[in-house]
């Protein structure tokens, strides 16, 4: 059973940082591309940033500047680094990986349970 845990939420004010990590554990043969989304009280959860296996990545446009995602792939862990976090941050974050099992030849899609970023004074 594959699983994907998110860690490094939490309250902070404008203009702060936090770092979101995301552990995949259990039989997996191979992890594709790491993304964060995120979802805000009463809105659709919406795309961050991604990055592919080979360190190839993609932010949304409200985020680029601001947020920088990396991962290590001989831990498998994906992070996003989060600095000058706006009010408009607050949301709970998700990790999504694209993971091939140990056990078949398929690959999906697995997601995290989300950890609350809040960002207010």
């Amino acid at each position: 059973q594959v699983q994907l845990v998110e860690s490094g939420g939490g309250l902070v004010q404008p203009g702060g940082s936090l770092r979101l990590s995301c552990a995949a554990s259990g039989s997996i043969f191979s992890i594709y591309t790491m993304a964060w989304y995120r979802q805000a009280p009463g809105k659709q959860r919406e795309f961050v940033a991604a990055i592919t296996s080979v360190g190839s990545t993609n932010y949304a446009d409200s985020v680029k500047g601001r947020f920088t995602t990396s991962r290590d792939n001989a831990k498998n862990t994906v992070y996003l680094q989060m600095n000058s976090l706006k009010p408009d941050d607050t949301a709970v974050y998700y990790c999504n990986a694209e993971i091939r099992g140990a056990d078949s030849p398929h690959v999906r899609d697995y997601w995290g349970q989300g950890t609350q970023v809040t960002v207010s004074s």
